[in-house]
């Protein structure tokens, strides 16, 4: 199968400030094995994994000068045929570089890129000529949406749109003033925009990745030490999701059935 087309999400990676107790957290919540591939960083570079198929990855969160603001958290990748064209285009159109295009030998090239209201996104041309299986719905363990919280949601929409082909879906109301804006690309939904509800979030993206029972997945969480940030919610369709934090602080969300009575 040819490779992601421009503008879809490929990868998933978890930056976080304790490599090992993270592996131990999402391998208990989702069932992901975890494994080193890269033993010369800090820590290494490890893959999360769903049986056979690679999820996402995992690594220890920059420290110090080299990333003095940074915070643990998930990062999305979105592929792209040309890199620096890509780079170059992001930047006269607002956008901040926090990487600039760089080689990582034998997986690709990438550049890691916060848009003009700040969310941060990476932008990847793999090496081999193959599909990302990460962003897989109904696939058990694996993301099953890409959701931006962004400060001005049309402006947003319109810069990802011009530079990743994006179009709009359905619009919904979520409150009194919300709207929640999906989107989709070559006629197949993947995510949405909705502007930030709370005052002190900071624009970003966040990732679901789907569970077969949604309590059961809550219990999991806090017994292994994460901290819920709501309780459960119904979505259109009957499934549910919750949002909650890890260990080290990192956010996650999770979408799947309710199946306790």
């Amino acid at each position: 199968m040819a490779r992601n087309a421009q503008g879809e999400f490929i990868w998933y990676e978890l930056l976080t400030s304790d490599v090992k107790a993270a592996a131990a957290f999402y391998g208990s919540l989702l069932g992901w094995s975890c494994q080193a591939v890269d033993t010369t960083a800090p820590d290494g570079y490890h893959l999360f994994r769903v049986d056979d198929r690679e999820v996402g990855g995992l690594m220890q969160l920059p420290t110090g000068s080299d990333c003095p603001a940074a915070e643990p958290g998930w990062i999305g990748y979105i592929g792209v045929d040309d890199v620096d064209a890509t780079a170059r285009a992001l930047l006269a159109d607002g956008a901040s570089q926090l990487v600039p295009p760089t080689d990582i030998p034998g997986v690709g090239r990438f550049a890691v890129i916060a848009d003009p209201q700040g969310a941060v996104f990476t932008i990847m041309r793999g090496a081999m000529e193959e599909r990302s299986r990460a962003f897989s719905p109904g696939d058990l363990g694996h993301c099953q949406w890409n959701e931006l919280a962004t400060s001005d949601l049309e402006v947003a929409l319109a810069f990802y749109s011009r530079h990743f082909g994006w179009s709009k879906a359905d619009r919904m109301p979520i409150c009194e003033d919300g709207i929640y804006q999906i989107l989709e690309k070559d006629g197949c939904t993947f995510g949405a925009i909705m502007n930030i509800l709370a005052q002190d979030q900071r624009p970003a993206w966040g990732f679901y990745f789907a569970v077969e029972d949604i309590d059961a997945a809550l219990a999991r969480a806090t017994a292994g030490g994460g901290r819920l940030l709501h309780e459960p919610s119904e979505i259109p369709g009957g499934e549910f999701i919750l949002h909650g934090l890890d260990p080290q602080g990192a956010r996650f969300a999770l979408v799947g059935p309710r199946k306790q009575v």
